[in-house]
């Protein structure tokens, strides 16, 4: 009888204090082995290919090669290895280049175990490990951008992926749920997106509909198909750019 599976984790950061601190908290968490710690990108990009850990813990500033360069390397590399930023920064230039690196969760330092833990465990399951701070900037990038081309009308609106076809709403134009949801969604699929939007947990969406987390599961399997978004940093942007918004409280 196997026991339950453990995530091994490597964490990247050139602060000694702050590294040999995170490795402590780390092994005090269910389910994650620590594998290894690096002082600086270089490092953790050697220490991935020696060891071959299911997620990298990475800070942004460090000597050598940064985080954002490590972490396209490692993606590159390894692609079967994960990466969650930890760092102090929540700024635009610290945020958007690490997740276009190929990043899949970003925290700060503030973010106690439990969060750490929570984007670990997103991470391996395919979804995104953002804290509710990082998905909110997200939504204000995108508003931003949705106001810097609004002017120019649906016809000649381009979302993230390319051009939006005739008739969908650009980004932010929608003040409520969309009377006809894009891409052959269900109402309830569509729902269900715009409450990962809101940010809340598959458990969250599950109370809020009176439905048991295994349905808001499938609903979440299905949507991903049918949109063609990889994790819920994309769902988020997805329905942003069609105006979709959850249920009411």
């Amino acid at each position: 009888m196997t026991g339950p599976a453990v995530t091994r984790v490597l964490v990247a950061d050139d602060q000694t204090v702050v590294r040999e601190g995170i490795v402590m908290l780390l092994g005090l968490l269910p389910g994650i082995e620590v594998v290894g710690a690096a002082a600086d990108g270089e490092e953790a990009v050697a220490l991935v290919a020696r060891h071959r850990p299911d997620v990298v813990l990475m800070d942004l500033r460090m000597p050598r090669c940064d985080g954002v360069e490590a972490t396209r390397r490692i993606r590159a590399g390894h692609p079967g290895t994960e990466v969650v930023v930890l760092t102090t920064y929540a700024d635009d230039e610290s945020l958007f280049p690490a997740l276009r690196a190929g990043a899949r969760g970003y925290l700060t330092k503030d973010a106690g175990g439990e969060e750490i833990a929570r984007a670990i465990a997103d991470v391996r399951s395919g979804a995104a490990g953002l804290s509710p701070q990082v998905q909110l900037r997200l939504l204000e990038r995108l508003s931003g951008e949705a106001e810097a081309t609004g002017a120019t009308g649906a016809a000649g609106v381009t979302g993230a992926d390319g051009p939006l076809p005739s008739g969908e709403p650009a980004a932010g134009a929608a003040a409520g749920p969309v009377a006809v949801p894009p891409d052959g969604l269900t109402a309830r699929e569509a729902e269900v997106l715009g409450l990962i939007a809101e940010g809340l947990s598959n458990t969250e969406i599950a109370r809020r509909l009176y439905v048991s987390p295994a349905t808001v599961k499938t609903h979440i399997n299905n949507l991903f198909a049918k949109t063609g978004v990889r994790d819920r940093a994309q769902a988020v942007a997805y329905a942003f750019r069609h105006g979709i918004t959850g249920s009411p409280q």
